[in-house]
This record gives structure tokens, sequence and C-alpha cells, in this order.
């Protein structure tokens, strides 16, 4: 018959209750390190409002149990070329470990060649992965206007991008909106403040499967 080693058994629940804890912390350091990096233009910068109305403030609201932070690094007008540009930066003072870009609609209302802005939200991508942050691309529209050939060619731009990096791709948070003159600002372009409520309720739900599978 073999006998009971209280000893061992004492060290082995004392090593238990002393390491059990420590994982618990150091799994909620791990999570607490993730930050998304939003790279936008006005449509992310509560462009006609207050910045807490913004979509990008509610869903860090929304979020303010979650192991995340939210650099709202959107600028109205911002086109590829200047977020290309900032982004350097940006990845070495923030250290996102999560990057959502939400840009292209000013180079498209600008009529800017689409190849060029094309390249430049590869760059942006490559800069972002080389930096360790998984990527989400959103998809961007442009009034019908312009053409039917840039048209096509600017928002086939975005399905091949996210096909050809293997990241997810965004639908327009602002496909159903934009349809409700009440839910867009007087310029027709912006949405009003109780569109944003909506947007951080159909990104929070969006984002969170990416980001907290």
């Amino acid at each position: 018959m073999a006998f009971l080693n209280t000893n061992s058994l004492r060290n082995k629940i004392y090593t238990l209750v002393i390491l059990i804890p420590l994982l618990l912390i150091s799994d909620q350091l791990m999570a607490k390190e993730s930050k998304l990096l939003i790279l936008g233009d006005s449509l992310s910068a509560a462009y006609g409002l207050k910045q807490e109305q913004g979509w990008v403030s509610l869903l860090q609201d929304a979020w303010q149990n979650k192991p995340i932070t939210i650099i709202n690094a959107a600028i109205s007008g911002e086109t590829t070329d200047g977020a290309l540009a900032r982004l350097p930066r940006l990845l070495n003072t923030h250290q996102p470990t999560h990057v959502f870009i939400e840009l292209g609609g000013n180079d498209g209302l600008q009529g800017h060649p689409i190849p060029k802005m094309r390249d430049n939200l590869q760059s942006i991508i490559d800069l972002s992965q080389k930096n360790g942050s998984k990527v989400f691309l959103q998809q961007m529209q442009i009034p019908t206007n312009y053409g039917r050939r840039y048209t096509e060619s600017f928002t086939s731009s975005y399905t091949q991008l996210a096909s050809e990096n293997n990241i997810p791709l965004l639908p327009f948070f602002l496909e159903e909106i934009a349809l409700n003159e009440n839910l867009m600002q007087r310029d027709g372009i912006h949405p009003t403040a109780e569109a944003q409520v909506i947007i951080a309720k159909g990104m929070q739900q969006t984002l969170e499967v990416l980001i907290f599978p």
C-alpha cells in the first residue's frame, strides 16, 4: 500500500495557488496590449460633430470593459498619400496590434489615378503587417457620376487588395445609411450624430468577431 506524502501534496497545492493567479495576471497583461489604430478620413473623424459623438469614440465607450484601446488617427480630407506618409510614425508611436483602413474616398472624389491609390493602400498594408499588426480593410464607395469605368475600377481595387493580401474586407459602413437623408448631414456626405450610433453598433459587431475571436 502506498502512503500519501503530505509534505509533497502540500507543496504541490502551494505551487498551484501561486501559479494560477500569476497565469491569470499574465493573460490579462497580454490582453491589455491590444490596440486598434483607425487610419481614415472625415467619415471616421466625426466631421461636423463633437469628437465624443463620432463612431470611433462611441465604439471605445462600448468597449470600456474590453482589453483594447482605440487610437483614432483619422483626419478630415485625408487621402491615401497623406495616410501613407503619416503611417510609419503612427506605427512606431502606438505599436498597434490591429489597423483598420478606411481610406480612398477622397482619392476617388478628387479623381486620383486608381493605380496610385491602390499602390498606396498596398504599401499601407505592407507597413502595417511588417509591424506585426493585423489589418482590416474597408470597402469604399464613390458617386457613379465619375463614370462607369472609373467607379468600377475604384470599387474592385478593394476586393483585389483584400484577396491578394488575405485580409478581411469590411462592408462600407455608410452603404445603407447614405440612402436615408435623415441620417446624413446637409452636405449629403457625412453621417449625423444619430447615424454615428448606428455605425458604432455595426462596427462593434463586425470588429469584435475579428479582434476577440
